[in-house]
């Protein structure tokens, strides 16, 4: 806790900050945020303010409130939801499966865990259906899931059946040593064969749905790119990932100026149809958890994106 504001803990779900000259003047996201540490996302405490279980003075704000000397702080964390998952049996394009870990080709549509909006018809639902075990370490809502890809993003991903395998491959994931390549079809013709996109990314503050190259509040994204094949007006590239930020790919493409080809959020309107975004996680490598052997597979592209490319090919 900061030691210059007082601090009291009513109840196991409530607690109250009395702001000192020290904590004037900084943001009440921003300062909640501090008080509670990593286990809190700054997200969840904007989501918080917003609903009114975060209080100044016993009135609610907006989230860039700055703090003034004086200013109590009441926080009443809501109480969690209870969750059930429902196993369904979704068939499953299996790549790989043992003991410890199982790597699975995600179709085009489908979400990853659940979520508002999403509550069945998702890769966790088919996981549970399939797996007698996966990790807890994620929660109710992710059992498994390590890591994710987009819901219109097809391709490769990989689920921890136990919590020792999940912090394996989650500290791989943290050291950018899993290999990840995919192939993606975008908007223009690039100027260089290969490159790199070295650009932080963060919250759209016009749009909290969206992520941006940006450099406050904003994390380090590296993406490497390699031309594929030319169309003329598009590219295919394979794109290989160094971080792995969210719709990062996207905004990185969006950003030099050439958008993937039907991604409705950074897309253009114009342009080849196409369900959702051209991408699609081809390549994925790692170390296995138990044996230390170092596992690849590749996965060839769905056949709405072979579809595409040969639409482009004949013209």
């Amino acid at each position: 806790m900061n030691e210059l504001t007082s601090y009291e803990n009513t109840e196991d779900n409530e607690m109250e900050w009395l702001i000192d000259e020290a904590a004037a003047k900084v943001r009440v996201d921003k300062f909640v945020k501090e008080q509670l540490g990593e286990d809190t996302s700054r997200t969840q405490i904007q989501i918080w303010i917003e609903e009114g279980a975060v209080l100044v003075n016993g009135t609610a704000v907006k989230t860039n409130y700055k703090l003034a000397a004086g200013d109590r702080i009441t926080l009443t964390i809501p109480e969690a939801e209870s969750v059930e998952i429902v196993p369904e049996d979704i068939p499953l394009d299996i790549y790989y499966e043992d003991s410890d870990v199982i790597v699975v080709n995600k179709p085009r549509g489908m979400v990853v865990h659940p979520a508002p909006g999403h509550s069945s018809g998702t890769l966790v639902n088919a996981l549970m259906a399939h797996c007698k075990d996966l990790s807890g370490i994620n929660g109710e809502l992710r059992p498994g899931i390590v890591h994710r890809i987009d819901k219109d993003t097809s391709g490769l991903i990989m689920a921890a059946k136990n919590d020792k395998s999940h912090a394996s491959l989650a500290a791989q994931l943290k050291e950018h040593s899993v290999t990840r390549r995919y192939l993606a079809l975008v908007h223009g013709n690039l100027s260089h064969d290969q490159g790199t996109v070295d650009a932080p990314i963060g919250r759209d503050p016009h749009d909290r749905k969206m992520y941006t190259v940006i450099d406050r509040n904003s994390k380090h994204a590296v993406t490497h790119f390699h031309v594929m094949e030319r169309f003329g007006d598009y590219t295919l590239l394979e794109l290989k990932l160094e971080t792995g930020r969210t719709h990062q790919i996207r905004v990185h493409m969006k950003f030099i100026g050439h958008p993937l080809v039907g991604d409705p959020m950074y897309g253009r309107s114009k342009g080849p149809k196409f369900n959702g975004q051209a991408l699609h996680a081809a390549v994925l490598g790692f170390v296995h958890p138990s044996t230390s052997e170092y596992k690849e597979f590749t996965a060839p592209l769905p056949a709405d994106m072979m579809d595409l490319l040969h639409s482009l090919r004949s013209r």
